[in-house]
């Protein structure tokens, strides 16, 4: 038996259905709660993750240690360098919470988690605390879809470069208060901006994914400096397009769970002065693989039922 057919019949077994959301990325995950996962309930969910790039989980009443639980089943938890609220005994918990004293997150750009890491994250779980009245939606644009919106001589000529990832925005915070300097100085130590491909090939999918990011790529290796600029700019982008987009609204006790291999995201802060608390793991991943021209494309199609 395949594992294709493992997983179809885990999701059989389970009664678990998978709603899309959108036509690239996104589908709403029904009938399972998060806190009370058999191993066949995960291997459903964890085939609807690399099909679908962003899941949504409506009403799930977790606590901490279960959302903390339900992410150590994707692999190793991080610890975020740059966290301003953790939960206490809990260092891989990240508390965001936007309010009259907080008013920054640097959620408002789009970008993938910490790719300034040599491995960046595999995904993201976050959880909705303290919702505002209005606003506080997270969007999320397919990174292999916007891959495959390019010409084939754009695909050609990115093929093969590589670009650096640094701190962002993070580092900007950090540099604005001398208190911190030590810190920010420790890290630059511990972690060299890394390079990483342009263009990945998602490890599981097999996908082609576009690897930039306004947050943190600041420069392609292999051009000079203006024909960097300018190519960097227009793949940055390409998130900007609403046929690679998705849109989530938030409701109490949700969690989503996102691919950070081939979706990035992005958080408006609309709804400020009002206040928006999510809590967050992040899963280790591995270093991107850079995808060579002709790397087949293929969409596996495994996994609850779908309508």
């Amino acid at each position: 038996m395949t594992i294709e057919d493992r997983v179809i019949r885990s999701a059989e077994a389970t009664g678990i259905v998978t709603h899309r959301l959108g036509p690239v990325c996104g589908a709403e995950m029904r009938g399972v709660d998060l806190a009370h996962l058999d191993d066949n309930a995960f291997a459903v969910i964890r085939q609807a993750f690399v099909d679908h790039q962003v899941l949504v989980f409506k009403d799930q009443h977790l606590t901490t240690e279960d959302q903390v639980a339900f992410g150590s089943r994707f692999g190793e938890l991080l610890v975020h360098h740059f966290a301003r609220i953790k939960r206490e005994g809990l260092p891989e918990l990240m508390v965001l919470d936007t309010n009259k004293e907080q008013p920054d997150p640097l959620t408002d750009i789009w970008h993938s988690d910490e790719t300034y890491r040599p491995a960046p994250p595999l995904a993201t779980v976050l959880r909705s605390k303290v919702l505002p009245e209005l606003g506080g939606d997270t969007m999320f644009a397919s990174m292999t879809a916007a891959y495959d919106g390019l010409s084939s001589r754009m695909k050609d000529h990115i093929a093969g470069l590589t670009a650096v990832h640094g701190f962002g925005r993070f580092r900007n915070r950090f540099l604005a208060d001398p208190s911190m300097l030590p810190i920010i100085h420790q890290i630059e130590l511990e972690i060299p901006n890394p390079s990483h491909p342009v263009v990945c090939v998602h490890p599981e999918s097999g996908r082609k994914v576009l690897f930039v990011n306004w947050h943190f790529t600041t420069h392609i290796n292999e051009l000079p400096e203006e024909e960097s600029r300018m190519l960097l700019d227009y793949l940055r982008n390409r998130v900007l397009q609403p046929e690679y987009q998705l849109r989530v609204r938030w409701e109490p006790n949700m969690v989503v769970v996102w691919d950070n291999r081939s979706v990035q995201h992005y958080a408006p802060k609309d709804y400020f002065p009002d206040r928006r608390s999510m809590e967050r793991v992040t899963i280790a991943g591995h270093p991107p693989t850079p995808a060579e021209p002709g790397t087949p494309i293929e969409i596996p199609r495994v996994g609850a039922r779908t309508l």
